[in-house]
Protein backbone atom coordinates (compact mmCIF):
# COMPACT_ATOMS: atom_id res chain seq x y z
CA UNK A 1 0.00 0.00 0.00
CA UNK A 2 1.18 3.84 -0.85
CA UNK A 3 0.35 6.52 0.56
CA UNK A 4 -2.20 7.80 -2.40
CA UNK A 5 -4.48 4.32 -2.47
CA UNK A 6 -6.85 3.23 0.36
CA UNK A 7 -6.17 0.50 2.56
CA UNK A 8 -10.42 -0.37 2.99
CA UNK A 9 -11.09 0.00 -0.79
CA UNK A 10 -8.12 -2.15 -1.63
CA UNK A 11 -9.61 -4.88 1.19
CA UNK A 12 -12.88 -4.43 -0.58
CA UNK A 13 -11.62 -5.47 -4.33
CA UNK A 14 -10.11 -8.42 -2.88
CA UNK A 15 -13.59 -9.09 -1.16
CA UNK A 16 -15.08 -9.46 -4.62
CA UNK A 17 -11.69 -10.77 -6.32
CA UNK A 18 -12.01 -13.77 -3.48
CA UNK A 19 -15.80 -14.42 -4.15
CA UNK A 20 -15.68 -14.23 -7.98
CA UNK A 21 -13.00 -17.16 -7.53
CA UNK A 22 -15.74 -19.41 -5.81
CA UNK A 23 -19.23 -21.10 -7.01
CA UNK A 24 -19.91 -21.68 -3.19
CA UNK A 25 -19.40 -18.34 -1.28
CA UNK A 26 -16.93 -18.04 1.55
CA UNK A 27 -17.91 -17.57 5.20
CA UNK A 28 -16.66 -14.45 7.20
CA UNK A 29 -14.47 -16.86 8.81
CA UNK A 30 -12.54 -18.09 5.71
CA UNK A 31 -12.62 -14.11 4.25
CA UNK A 32 -10.80 -13.07 7.91
CA UNK A 33 -8.50 -15.53 7.04
CA UNK A 34 -7.52 -15.32 3.46
CA UNK A 35 -7.56 -11.49 3.98
CA UNK A 36 -5.43 -11.19 7.55
CA UNK A 37 -7.86 -9.37 8.83
CA UNK A 38 -10.32 -9.62 12.11
CA UNK A 39 -13.81 -11.10 11.12
CA UNK A 40 -15.13 -7.37 12.36
CA UNK A 41 -13.16 -5.86 9.74
CA UNK A 42 -15.44 -8.77 7.41
CA UNK A 43 -18.62 -7.85 8.63
CA UNK A 44 -18.22 -4.17 7.81
CA UNK A 45 -16.78 -4.76 4.51
CA UNK A 46 -19.61 -7.10 3.24
CA UNK A 47 -22.47 -4.71 4.85
CA UNK A 48 -20.59 -2.07 2.35
CA UNK A 49 -20.80 -4.54 -0.29
CA UNK A 50 -24.43 -5.54 0.36
CA UNK A 51 -25.33 -1.55 0.58
CA UNK A 52 -24.38 -1.42 -3.18
CA UNK A 53 -25.52 -5.51 -4.22
CA UNK A 54 -22.08 -6.20 -5.30
CA UNK A 55 -22.23 -9.04 -2.38
CA UNK A 56 -25.08 -11.03 -1.33
CA UNK A 57 -25.28 -13.88 2.07
CA UNK A 58 -26.85 -16.61 2.00
CA UNK A 59 -29.09 -18.52 4.43
CA UNK A 60 -26.33 -19.94 5.78
CA UNK A 61 -24.37 -16.97 6.16
CA UNK A 62 -21.69 -17.51 3.02
CA UNK A 63 -21.03 -14.94 0.86
CA UNK A 64 -21.80 -14.63 -2.90
CA UNK A 65 -20.94 -11.93 -5.42
CA UNK A 66 -24.33 -10.05 -5.85
CA UNK A 67 -25.99 -8.67 -8.99
CA UNK A 68 -25.16 -5.46 -9.06
CA UNK A 69 -21.38 -7.00 -10.55
CA UNK A 70 -23.64 -7.84 -13.52
CA UNK A 71 -24.84 -3.97 -14.33
CA UNK A 72 -21.40 -2.72 -13.89
CA UNK A 73 -20.38 -5.82 -16.48
CA UNK A 74 -22.83 -4.04 -18.99
CA UNK A 75 -20.75 -1.02 -18.85
CA UNK A 76 -17.28 -3.29 -19.44
CA UNK A 77 -18.25 -4.03 -23.61
CA UNK A 78 -18.62 -0.80 -24.88
CA UNK A 79 -14.45 -0.42 -23.32
CA UNK A 80 -13.97 -3.86 -24.80
CA UNK A 81 -15.24 -3.26 -28.35
CA UNK A 82 -13.79 0.35 -28.61
CA UNK A 83 -10.08 -1.30 -28.21
CA UNK A 84 -10.77 -3.66 -30.35
CA UNK A 85 -11.87 -1.87 -33.02
CA UNK A 86 -8.52 -1.13 -34.90
CA UNK A 87 -7.33 -4.66 -35.19
CA UNK A 88 -11.03 -5.42 -36.47
CA UNK A 89 -11.58 -2.78 -39.21
CA UNK A 90 -7.78 -4.20 -40.28
CA UNK A 91 -8.65 -8.00 -40.07
CA UNK A 92 -11.82 -7.26 -42.12
CA UNK A 93 -10.14 -5.12 -44.84
CA UNK A 94 -7.40 -7.97 -45.05
CA UNK A 95 -9.19 -11.00 -45.39
CA UNK A 96 -12.47 -9.21 -47.08
CA UNK A 97 -14.79 -11.26 -44.33
CA UNK A 98 -17.09 -10.10 -41.98
CA UNK A 99 -14.52 -9.49 -38.70
CA UNK A 100 -15.86 -10.04 -34.93
CA UNK A 101 -14.88 -9.62 -31.54
CA UNK A 102 -16.80 -12.55 -28.80
CA UNK A 103 -16.69 -12.67 -25.41
CA UNK A 104 -18.10 -15.32 -23.41
CA UNK A 105 -22.09 -14.73 -21.78
CA UNK A 106 -22.84 -17.74 -19.38
CA UNK A 107 -23.29 -20.51 -21.56
CA UNK A 108 -23.47 -18.59 -24.89
CA UNK A 109 -21.21 -16.75 -27.10
CA UNK A 110 -22.10 -13.13 -27.63
CA UNK A 111 -20.76 -11.13 -30.82
CA UNK A 112 -19.39 -7.55 -29.09
CA UNK A 113 -18.17 -5.96 -31.91
CA UNK A 114 -18.48 -6.38 -35.12
CA UNK A 115 -16.97 -4.74 -38.80
CA UNK A 116 -17.93 -5.38 -42.45
CA UNK A 117 -15.79 -4.97 -44.77
CA UNK A 118 -15.74 -2.08 -47.07
CA UNK A 119 -14.80 -3.36 -50.66
CA UNK A 120 -16.40 -6.46 -50.90
CA UNK A 121 -19.57 -7.20 -53.22
CA UNK A 122 -20.90 -9.42 -50.71
CA UNK A 123 -20.17 -10.46 -46.86
CA UNK A 124 -21.95 -12.38 -44.22
CA UNK A 125 -24.69 -10.28 -42.12
CA UNK A 126 -23.44 -10.81 -38.53
CA UNK A 127 -24.70 -8.78 -36.19
CA UNK A 128 -23.39 -7.28 -32.37
CA UNK A 129 -25.59 -8.97 -30.18
CA UNK A 130 -25.63 -12.27 -31.57
CA UNK A 131 -25.83 -14.93 -29.66
CA UNK A 132 -25.11 -18.67 -30.01
CA UNK A 133 -24.03 -21.69 -28.16
CA UNK A 134 -20.05 -21.77 -27.31
CA UNK A 135 -19.96 -25.53 -28.80
CA UNK A 136 -21.01 -24.17 -32.26
CA UNK A 137 -18.78 -21.81 -34.36
CA UNK A 138 -15.70 -20.63 -34.54
CA UNK A 139 -15.77 -18.25 -32.23
CA UNK A 140 -16.97 -20.32 -28.80
CA UNK A 141 -15.00 -22.88 -29.80
CA UNK A 142 -12.24 -21.25 -30.23
CA UNK A 143 -12.79 -20.13 -26.17
CA UNK A 144 -13.60 -23.80 -25.69
CA UNK A 145 -9.98 -24.33 -27.27
CA UNK A 146 -8.13 -22.01 -24.92
CA UNK A 147 -9.83 -23.75 -21.74
CA UNK A 148 -8.43 -27.04 -22.81
CA UNK A 149 -5.17 -26.15 -24.29
CA UNK A 150 -4.29 -22.54 -22.43
CA UNK A 151 -0.69 -22.43 -23.67
CA UNK A 152 -1.68 -23.16 -27.50
CA UNK A 153 -4.95 -23.18 -28.47
CA UNK A 154 -3.96 -21.87 -32.35
CA UNK A 155 -7.22 -21.04 -34.39
CA UNK A 156 -10.44 -22.84 -35.38
CA UNK A 157 -12.13 -23.44 -38.41
CA UNK A 158 -15.76 -24.35 -38.75
CA UNK A 159 -18.14 -24.74 -42.18
CA UNK A 160 -22.22 -24.55 -42.03
CA UNK A 161 -22.09 -24.68 -38.14
CA UNK A 162 -24.15 -21.56 -37.86
CA UNK A 163 -25.23 -20.34 -40.86
CA UNK A 164 -25.36 -22.58 -43.96
CA UNK A 165 -22.72 -21.98 -47.17
CA UNK A 166 -20.74 -19.93 -44.28
CA UNK A 167 -17.03 -20.39 -42.85
CA UNK A 168 -15.47 -19.43 -39.65
CA UNK A 169 -12.42 -18.79 -38.46
CA UNK A 170 -11.28 -17.86 -34.43
CA UNK A 171 -8.62 -17.48 -32.09
CA UNK A 172 -8.91 -17.05 -28.39
CA UNK A 173 -7.48 -13.73 -26.63
CA UNK A 174 -4.95 -15.32 -24.57
CA UNK A 175 -3.41 -13.21 -21.36
CA UNK A 176 -6.21 -10.85 -20.52
CA UNK A 177 -7.05 -10.67 -16.77
CA UNK A 178 -11.21 -11.22 -16.70
CA UNK A 179 -12.31 -11.28 -20.45
CA UNK A 180 -12.70 -14.38 -22.14
CA UNK A 181 -13.48 -14.25 -25.77
CA UNK A 182 -12.11 -14.85 -29.16
CA UNK A 183 -11.69 -12.78 -32.44
CA UNK A 184 -12.63 -14.41 -35.98
CA UNK A 185 -14.24 -13.88 -39.30
CA UNK A 186 -16.74 -15.46 -41.48
CA UNK A 187 -17.36 -15.49 -45.20
CA UNK A 188 -19.16 -17.58 -47.84
CA UNK A 189 -17.01 -19.71 -48.73
CA UNK A 190 -16.56 -24.07 -49.53
CA UNK A 191 -13.10 -23.08 -47.42
CA UNK A 192 -11.32 -21.18 -45.41
CA UNK A 193 -8.39 -19.36 -47.44
CA UNK A 194 -5.09 -20.65 -45.63
CA UNK A 195 -4.01 -17.50 -44.75
CA UNK A 196 -6.84 -16.62 -42.64
CA UNK A 197 -6.11 -19.00 -39.76
CA UNK A 198 -2.69 -17.14 -38.80
CA UNK A 199 -4.14 -13.84 -39.50
CA UNK A 200 -6.89 -14.23 -36.99
CA UNK A 201 -4.42 -15.05 -34.74
CA UNK A 202 -2.58 -11.79 -35.15
CA UNK A 203 -5.61 -10.28 -34.76
CA UNK A 204 -6.57 -11.71 -31.62
CA UNK A 205 -3.22 -10.89 -30.32
CA UNK A 206 -3.00 -7.10 -31.22
CA UNK A 207 -6.93 -6.89 -29.29
CA UNK A 208 -5.37 -8.74 -26.48
CA UNK A 209 -2.45 -6.14 -25.90
CA UNK A 210 -4.44 -3.34 -26.59
CA UNK A 211 -7.29 -4.68 -23.58
CA UNK A 212 -4.11 -5.37 -20.80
Amino acid sequence: MTAETSQTLDRGLRVLKLLADTDHGLTVTELSHRLGVNRTVVYRLLATLEQHALVRRDLGGRARVGLGVLRLGRQVHPLVREAAMPALRSLAEDIGATAHLTLVDGAEALAVAVVEPSWTDYHVAYRTGFRHPLERGAAGRAIIAARQRPRDPGYTLTHGELEAGACGAAAPLIGVTGVEGSVGVVMLADVVPERVGPRVMDAAREVAEALR
